[in-house]
């Protein structure tokens, strides 16, 4: 394992983030903040709680998720697609690291700044209401999984695009409408049963019911399966990462 590489590769991706400290940490800390404020109070005078939970407690998980896939996908797909742009690739693939070790770096990196966002964001939260962590450990376990996963997942995206506009289209057209529908703002048992049914085959509900019963010690969907579908969800990322690399997609051409 080329540590040397890794580290190099690792710090200069963080470094990134602190030259651009505002789009990277402040602007989505004003965009949560101004997500909590309105669906806190727009949402919040009729919906007073769900579940014993006030409702603006509740949507903190939610809103923690919500900045976490999008920014996992943004740090990473911009990361890996910047040194294809520039031509600095084949620099990287012609160098004496494997491509384990280039995932390991560019993916750490952007998951680290997903997780120090994440925090920020708990933070703030605290500022607008009192929260509760019933499994301080598991919540950790989860921000960080969560973030290695769709980390993999924007890496994945940053290959397959070929220009900045296709860098917009899943995390726009896709993730977040997923995560909108996926609980984050309500209970998915508030639904009638035919769309609870239809809520479950969104893979975001999962990550949203681990996150939130990490803090609630309530889940919309059982525990055991959320961390079952967020692992199958990580080992597929790994697979087509090491299919993309084995075969050169868009990376060789």
């Amino acid at each position: 394992m080329n540590l040397h590489a890794i580290r190099a590769i690792y710090l200069f991706e963080m470094a990134r983030t602190w030259r651009t400290l505002l789009q990277s940490i402040v602007s989505p800390v004003i965009s949560t903040s101004l997500y909590f404020v309105v669906f806190g109070a727009a949402i919040g005078s009729r919906i007073t709680e769900i579940d014993g939970i006030s409702y603006g407690a509740f949507i903190v998980p939610g809103l923690i998720m919500l900045s976490l896939l999008t920014q996992s996908i943004a740090n990473a797909s911009f990361g890996i697609y910047f040194p294809k742009f520039t031509g600095t690739i084949y620099e990287l693939l012609s160098a004496p690291i494997s491509f384990v070790e280039i995932v390991v770096s560019y993916v750490g990196a952007a998951a680290t700044k997903s997780i120090i966002l994440g925090l920020i964001i708990l933070a703030t939260a605290a500022l607008f209401v009192p929260l509760r962590i019933a499994h301080p450990v598991w919540m950790l376990v989860f921000l960080v999984l969560t973030s290695v996963t769709f980390s993999l997942f924007g890496f994945i995206i940053g290959i397959w695009a070929d220009g900045f506009e296709k860098l917009q289209i899943v995390p726009l057209l896709v993730i977040t409408p997923l995560t909108f529908l996926g609980g984050s703002f309500y209970s998915i048992n508030m639904l009638p049963p035919f769309w609870q049914t239809v809520t479950l085959f969104n893979p975001v509900v999962y990550l949203v019911s681990d996150f939130r019963w990490s803090f609630y010690d309530q889940a919309d969907v059982p525990i055991g399966v959320s961390v079952a579908m967020t692992l199958v969800f990580l080992t597929a990322c790994i697979a087509i990462v090491a299919w993309m690399f084995r075969t050169g997609y868009k990376l060789k051409s």
